[in-house]
């Protein structure tokens, strides 16, 4: 299966607990029309905003490592397991004021709905470079 990209309106009335509660109902979506019932499906977040050069520039690695990873990688996370949903800070003034210095920032939503800030890469950062951070950040226990 693909990954998903989910965005979320543009709405300044967005409360934490809604997207949590919309993450959560998505990656239950998500396990559902899974392959396998037992695997649970891993999610990103990348916190962005329009006009942001160094988040386009992310997103399309994080693409092309999705669209080249392989679904039967021996040992470790197959990024086809792996759901990314894109957020603009500009729609939430939480995002905002916590990320407006910081973008593009990339985190993993634990098991509990908590995030983990997963370390930036550099710009420079080839994709194969990527696909093996992120399959080393998504293969942490929780």
């Amino acid at each position: 299966m693909a990954s998903a990209i989910a965005l979320l309106p543009a709405t300044r009335r967005t409360s934490i607990a809604t997207i949590i509660n919309l993450t959560r109902k998505l990656n239950i979506t998500a396990c559902n029309y899974s392959s396998s019932s037992a695997s649970r499906r891993k999610q990103l977040i990348l916190y962005s905003k329009p006009g942001c050069c160094l988040c386009d520039g992310l997103k399309e690695k994080l693409n092309t490592a999705f669209s080249l990873s392989s679904p039967t990688t021996p040992h470790s996370i197959s990024l086809h397991d792996v759901d990314l949903q894109v957020r603009d800070i500009t729609s939430n003034p939480e995002w905002e004021k916590a990320y407006q210095y910081e973008i593009p920032v990339l985190t993993r939503l634990r098991s509990d709905g908590t995030e983990e800030v997963i370390p930036r890469f550099s710009p420079r950062a080839g994709v194969d470079h990527i696909q093996s951070k992120l399959a080393a950040a998504l293969s942490r226990d929780d």
